[in-house]
C-alpha cells in the first residue's frame, strides 16, 4: 500500500460505523488505516447478536442498496429470519435476523483483511493532529503517527468507557476489553463538546441449563427472505428462540435491591436508553406491569450461550442470579456472563454538518455510537455516508446529502444533527414522515442509483433492478387497462379482501413476474391514494429543502429574530429554510423573517 504513515483516509474503531466506512472508501479506491485495539473485534457484537428489526431492518437495505456489507453479512451467518409486523400495514413491514456473533465478526474480519485498499492496524488512537483547522492524523499508543486526508472517528462505546456492575466498576470499552483514553482528551481540546452516555446489556446464560418446555418456541419464517439484494443463493437453517417473562417475584427482589444498583445509587452520571431501559428501570417506571418479556435468543451456533434478550441489568451478579431464577424456565439456569452498564464519552452531534464532519474542524468526521446514538444498524448507517462524503471530498464534489423523503438513513441524520438528542438515539418507523414511500421491500429503487454511481453496486446489479422496476411499472398499467366485469383490475385489487393472486386476471398471466414484484406492485395498487398524498407533501417539502441558506448568514442582523431562535440558527447553521424549519423550538414568525432578510440582503 506505499508509506505505512500516510493514507486518504484514517478511520478510528473496526465496529459497524468504521468497518462499513473504510470498506467503501477503500473499494473506491482510497488508501485506508484501519485502526482497532484488537484485530479479532472487527464488527464484535457486543450486545443482542440480531441485525434489523423495526426500523432498523429498513436501514440495512438501504445500506445493502448503497453498497454496504452489513446485510450480506447477516445473509451470511444469520441462523433465524423473520419478517415482522405481516399482520399490519406494508410501511411498518421489518426484516430482522439473529446472527451467530462469532462468524459475523469472523465473516467482516475476512471481507476487511481481503481488502487490498486497507491496511488494518492494531492500536490505540490517542490523540488528533490538527493544523490550520484542519484534521491531519492521529497519534497512537504505541507512540506512531498516521497521517491521512480525512479522519473518521467511530470509536463505539470505548472512550473512556467505565463498566458497572453492582458495587464494582472498572474502565473498559467492552466486557473484557479495555477502554480507549486519551482520545476523547484531545478532541475536548480542539473545541468539541463532549458528553457522558450510558448502555447495557443482559446476562448471558448456558443453555443447557434452561427448561425449554416451560417457555414458548418461536421458529423462523418458513420461507425466509435474504437482506441484501445482491444475495443469490440464500439457504439457511433456522435456529429457534423462545419466550418467557417476568414475574412479581422477580420484580421483588429487583426492588428490595436498587440501592444496590450503580444507576440507581447514582454512580452512574450517563444518560441511558429510553427504548432499551435495564430490568431496574422497567421495574420501576413501569410499576403496574406484572411480568415483562423476556426473548431467550442463541448467540450462535458453536456457542452455549443464550443471550436474555429484555434483562439488561447493572445489578450485582449475586442478585442477577437469584431474579434469574424466578423466571419460568430459568429456575435451574447457569449464568455464563453476568449483565453490565457501561459509561461512555460521545459527542452532542449538532456539531456536525449534514456530511457528518464536524463544523469546528475540517476533515473530521464522527460516525456511530460516538455521535449519541445506539444500534448496530445506525451506526453501519453512519459509518457509509461518512465515507460518501469523503469520497466527495477526495473528488472535489458536491456532498452526499439524503433528504427525508428519499431514506431513514436520513431521518436518522437530519435529526441527530438538527434536534440532538439527551439520550441515545434509535430509530423508529414513526420518526419518518413520508414512511408510506420508505418500505423496506423499495430500498433499491430509492438508493441503488447513488451505490452504482460511486462504484459500490455492479453494473449488473444495477440494471437488473432497473429491469424489475419496469416490469412493475408495466404490470401496473395493464392492472389499470385490463377490465373484468366492466371494472379495471386495479380497483379490484383496492378491495380490502384481494390480494393480487385472487383477483381476475384476464389475459395476464402472473407467473412471469417474481414473488417480489408481485407484493410492491399490489402494495403500490392498494396504498394508491396515500402514496400521492405524500408524494404531494414530498413536493412541497422539497420546495423548502432547494431554498438554502450561506454558511456565513449572520443570524444576528435579522431584526426582530428572537434570541432563543438566533443562538439556534448560529448553533446549528441550517443548510436550507427547511432545515431551519426543523429545529426545534422555531416559530412560523422565525422562518418568514429568515425569509424576509434573505430576499432583501442576499
Amino acid at each position: 500500500m506505499g508509506n505505512d504513515s500516510k493514507f486518504d483516509a484514517i478511520v478510528i474503531g473496526a465496529g459497524h460505523a468504521g468497518t462499513e466506512a473504510a470498506l467503501a472508501i477503500a473499494r473506491c479506491g482510497y488508501q485506508v488505516a484501519l485502526l482497532t485495539m484488537d484485530k479479532n473485534s472487527v464488527c464484535r457484537m457486543s450486545c443482542n447478536p440480531a441485525i434489523g428489526g423495526l426500523a432498523k431492518g429498513h436501514i440495512v437495505r438501504e445500506i445493502d442498496a448503497l453498497g454496504g456489507e452489513m446485510g450480506l453479512a447477516t445473509d451470511a451467518t444469520g441462523i433465524q429470519f423473520r419478517m415482522l409486523n405481516k399482520s399490519k400495514g406494508p410501511a411498518v413491514w421489518a426484516p430482522r435476523a439473529q446472527a451467530d456473533k462469532v462468524r459475523y465478526s469472523a465473516y467482516m474480519k475476512a471481507v476487511v483483511e481481503s481488502e487490498k485498499n486497507i491496511l488494518l492496524v492494531e492500536d490505540e488512537a490517542t490523540e488528533l493532529l490538527v493544523s490550520g483547522g484542519k484534521a491531519v492524523g492521529v497519534r497512537t499508543k504505541k507512540e506512531k503517527e498516521y497521517l491521512g486526508k480525512i479522519i473518521i472517528v467511530s470509536t463505539g462505546t470505548f472512550m473512556q468507557g467505565l463498566i458497572h456492575i453492582g458495587e464494582m466498576n472498572y474502565p473498559g470499552g467492552r466486557r473484557d476489553e479495555p477502554p480507549s483514553v486519551g482520545l476523547s482528551d484531545s478532541l475536548k481540546k480542539h473545541g468539541l463538546e463532549v458528553i457522558r452516555f450510558k448502555t447495557g446489556t443482559p446476562c448471558r446464560i448456558k443453555k443447557g441449563s434452561i427448561d425449554f418446555t416451560k417457555c414458548e418456541e418461536l421458529f423462523g419464517d418458513p420461507d425466509p427472505e435474504p437482506f441484501s439484494y445482491r444475495t443469490r443463493e440464500f439457504h439457511v437453517k433456522q435456529y429457534s428462540c423462545w419466550l418467557t417473562y417476568t414475574n412479581e417475584k422477580t420484580h421483588d427482589i429487583i426492588r428490595k435491591n436498587l440501592h444496590r444498583s450503580p444507576l440507581y445509587a447514582g454512580r452512574i452520571i450517563g444518560i441511558g436508553p429510553r427504548y432499551c431501559p435495564s430490568i431496574e428501570d422497567k421495574v420501576v417506571k413501569f410499576a403496574d406491569k406484572k411480568r415483562h418479556q423476556i426473548y431467550l435468543e442463541p448467540e450462535g451456533i458453536d456457542t452455549d450461550e443464550i443471550y436474555a434478550n429484555g434483562l439488561p441489568t447493572s445489578l450485582p451478579s449475586d442478585v442477577q442470579l437469584e431474579f434469574v431464577h424466578t423466571i419460568q424456565g430459568l429456575e435451574n439456569a447457569e449464568v455464563a456472563k453476568f449483565g453490565y452498564a457501561i459509561e461512555y464519552d460521545c459527542m452532542p452531534p449538532t456539531q456536525l454538518k449534514q456530511t457528518l464532519e464536524t463544523k469546528t474542524i475540517e476533515n473530521l468526521f464522527l460516525a456511530g455510537q460516538v455521535n449519541c446514538t445506539s444500534g448496530y444498524e445506525e451506526a453501519a448507517a453512519q459509518g457509509i455516508y461518512a465515507a460518501f462524503n469523503s469520497i466527495c471530498k477526495f473528488k472535489a464534489k458536491e456532498p452526499f446529502i439524503l433528504d427525508r423523503s428519499e431514506a431513514y438513513i436520513a431521518v436518522l441524520i437530519d435529526d441527530l444533527i438538527t434536534k440532538g438528542t439527551n439520550e441515545p438515539y434509535r430509530m423508529f418507523t414513526s420518526r419518518a414522515e413520508f414512511r408510506l414511500l420508505l418500505r423496506q421491500d423499495n430500498a433499491d429503487e430509492r438508493l441503488m442509483k447513488y451505490g452504482y454511481e460511486f462504484g459500490l453496486i455492479k453494473k449488473e446489479i444495477y440494471e437488473k433492478m432497473l429491469e424489475n422496476k419496469s416490469k412493475a411499472e408495466k404490470l401496473i398499467e395493464d392492472l389499470k387497462s385490463i377490465k373484468s366485469e366492466n371494472i379495471s383490475l386495479d380497483k379490484w385489487l383496492k378491495r380490502p379482501e384481494m390480494t393480487i393472486e385472487s383477483i381476475p386476471s384476464g389475459n395476464l398471466d402472473f407467473n412471469v413476474y417474481s414473488n417480489d414484484i408481485l407484493r410492491k406492485v399490489e402494495w403500490d395498487m392498494k396504498y394508491e391514494g396515500y402514496i400521492k398524498r405524500q408524494e404531494m407533501e414530498v413536493s412541497k417539502f422539497k420546495k423548502l429543502e432547494k431554498r438554502k441558506l450561506p454558511e456565513d448568514i449572520d443570524y444576528s442582523k435579522i431584526k426582530g429574530l428572537r434570541r432563543e431562535a438566533r443562538e439556534k440558527l448560529t448553533g446549528i447553521r441550517p443548510a436550507s429554510i427547511g432545515h431551519a424549519a426543523r429545529i426545534p423550538g422555531m416559530t412560523n414568525c422565525d422562518i418568514s423573517l429568515i425569509l424576509v432578510y434573505c430576499k432583501k440582503s442576499l
